[in-house]
C-alpha cells in the first residue's frame, strides 16, 4: 500500500467530475429520503404506522424491480434518453401521491410503486461515467471510494431537509419539493457533455445480461447480506433508543455509524491500495463483520455511540471496493445494468434487515436485533470466502484469454465502460 499522491480535490478539479458529482447526489434525494417522506406523508395525512410502511415498501420493492431493467435500458439506449424521462416520470408519480393523498389506498399504492419502478439508475450511470471523465486507474478508484463517502452525507442531510420542510411547509409539499430537486439533479448530469456522448460498448445479447457473470453473481449475494447488516442496525437503533428512553439517541447512533463511515471512506480514497480488489473486499468484510459483532453488547450510550463508530469504518471501503470488483465481472456493455443490480440487492437486503430485526426485538431483546447485523456480516463473508475461485479470475481477463491473439480484443475490452480516453484501460487490474 503506498500514499496516494493525489487526493479528491484533484478528482473534483478535472472537468465535469464535481457537476457529475453533485448533480447525481442532488438526483437521487427522492430516493435517498423516500422512505421516510412516505411515511410522514401518511401519518400527516391521518394514516396508520401500517400504511405509511407498507407505501414505503411497495416504493422500495418497484425500485429493486426497476433499477436493473432502466440500467439494462441506459446500457442500450444511452443516458439522456432514460434517466431524464425516467426522473420525470418518478416525480409526477410522487406528486400524483401527493395531490391524491391516502383516501383511494390502489391510487396511493399505484402511485407509490410507479415513484419506485421509475426511479433513475443515476448511482450506476455516474459508475459508468468515471472512466471516461477521469481516465487514470487510480483516479477511478479514489472517485468510487469519494462516491461512497459522498452518500453517507446525502443520506444524513436529505431526511433532515425533509423534516425541515415538513416543518415550514407540509408533508405533501415536502414530496413535492424533493422530487423538483431531484429531476433538476438529473437533468444537470443528463445535459453534460460526459453524459451525452456517453455509449456503452457493444453487448452481446442474451436475456440474463449481466447475471450471466458468476463473479458477479457471487459479489451479489454478499452484498445481500451486507445490506441486511444494515437495514437490521436500523430497526435495532430504534429499539436501543426505546430501552434508554429518549428517541434522540437513535439519531446519535445512526450519526455515529456514518461518521465512522466517512472516515472510513476518506482513509480508503487516499491511498493507492495494491493486490486484486477482490481478496481486499474479502478482508474489509471481514473486518466489517468484526465491527458489527460488539453491538449485541448493548453499553451504556456513550459506549454505545462510539461502537457505533467504529461499525461504520469499513462500511464506504467494502462500498468502493465492491464498485471495482463489478466493473472487473460485468459482462462486456452492461456495466450500468451490473452496478444497478448491486444497489438493488444491497437495498433489497436493507428490506430483508428490517424484517428480520423488528421480531428479533419482540422475541428476545435489543441485543438480539444488533446480533442479527453481526450474523449478516458474518454470512457476507462466508459467501465471499465459498466464491473465491469464481471471484479469482476477472471476467475481463476471462474475455481476452478466451480470445486467442486477436488484436482487436483488448481496446474493445477497455471500452467495456464506455468512451475512455486512448490508451486507457477501465479494466481496473489489480
Amino acid at each position: 500500500m503506498a500514499a496516494g499522491n493525489s487526493g479528491y480535490g484533484e478528482i473534483l478539479r478535472t472537468p465535469h467530475a464535481a457537476r457529475l458529482l453533485v448533480g447525481t447526489l442532488v438526483g437521487r434525494l427522492p430516493n435517498a429520503t423516500a422512505a421516510i417522506a412516505i411515511m410522514l406523508f401518511a401519518r400527516s395525512e391521518g394514516g396508520s404506522y401500517t400504511l405509511g410502511g407498507g407505501l414505503a415498501a411497495a416504493y422500495g420493492f418497484a425500485t429493486a424491480i426497476g433499477q436493473p431493467l432502466l440500467g439494462r435500458a441506459v446500457d442500450l439506449r444511452g443516458q439522456f434518453r432514460v434517466q431524464l424521462p425516467a426522473a420525470v416520470l418518478s416525480a409526477l408519480a410522487m406528486v400524483l401521491l401527493a395531490v391524491a393523498g391516502i383516501d383511494s389506498l390502489l391510487l396511493a399504492y399505484t402511485a407509490a410503486v410507479l415513484a419506485g419502478l421509475f426511479t433513475p439508475p443515476l448511482e450506476g450511470g455516474l459508475r459508468a461515467l468515471w472512466p471516461s471523465v477521469l481516465g487514470r486507474e487510480d483516479r477511478v478508484h479514489r472517485a468510487y471510494a469519494m462516491d461512497a463517502v459522498a452518500q453517507e452525507i446525502m443520506f444524513t442531510v436529505g431526511p433532515l431537509l425533509v423534516t425541515v420542510l415538513i416543518s415550514f411547509w407540509s408533508a405533501g409539499a415536502a414530496l413535492v419539493v424533493i422530487n423538483v430537486i431531484g429531476v433538476i439533479g438529473a437533468l444537470s448530469v443528463v445535459l453534460s457533455e460526459p453524459s451525452r456522448v456517453w455509449r456503452s460498448a457493444p453487448r452481446e445479447a442474451h436475456w440474463l445480461g449481466a447475471l450471466r457473470s458468476a463473479g458477479l453473481l457471487a459479489l451479489l449475494g454478499a452484498f445481500f447480506f451486507v445490506g441486511l447488516a444494515l437495514g437490521s442496525i436500523t430497526v435495532a437503533g430504534v429499539a436501543y433508543a426505546d430501552d434508554h428512553g429518549h428517541e434522540a439517541i437513535y439519531g446519535l447512533l445512526m450519526a455515529a455509524l456514518s461518521l465512522g463511515a466517512l472516515v472510513g471512506g476518506a482513509f480508503y480514497g487516499a491511498r493507492q491500495w495494491t493486490g486484486a480488489p477482490e481478496r481486499r473486499l474479502r478482508v474489509l468484510v471481514a473486518l466489517l463483520a468484526v465491527g458489527y459483532l460488539p453491538l449485541s453488547l448493548t453499553p451504556g450510550v456513550v459506549a454505545m455511540t462510539g461502537l457505533a463508530a467504529l461499525s461504520g469504518v469499513f462500511l464506504a471501503p467494502a462500498i468502493a471496493c465492491a464498485f471495482i470488483v463489478v466493473d472487473r465481472h460485468a459482462p462486456r456493455g452492461t456495466v450500468t445494468e451490473a452496478f444497478s443490480w448491486l444497489v438493488t440487492t444491497f437495498g433489497v437486503g436493507a428490506a430483508a434487515g428490517t424484517a428480520v430485526a423488528g421480531p428479533a426485538v419482540e422475541l428476545g431483546s435489543t441485543a438480539w436485533s444488533f446480533a442479527v447485523a453481526a450474523a449478516g456480516g458474518i454470512a457476507a463473508l462466508l459467501v465471499l470466502m465459498a466464491t473465491q475461485r469464481v471471484l479469482a479470475v476477472p471476467l475481463r481477463t476471462k474475455d481476452i484469454g478466451g480470445s486467442g491473439d486477436d488484436p482487436a480484443v483488448e481496446p474493445a475490452e477497455n471500452d467495456r465502460n464506455g468512451a475512455a480516453e486512448p490508451g486507457f484501460s477501465s479494466g481496473l487490474e489489480a
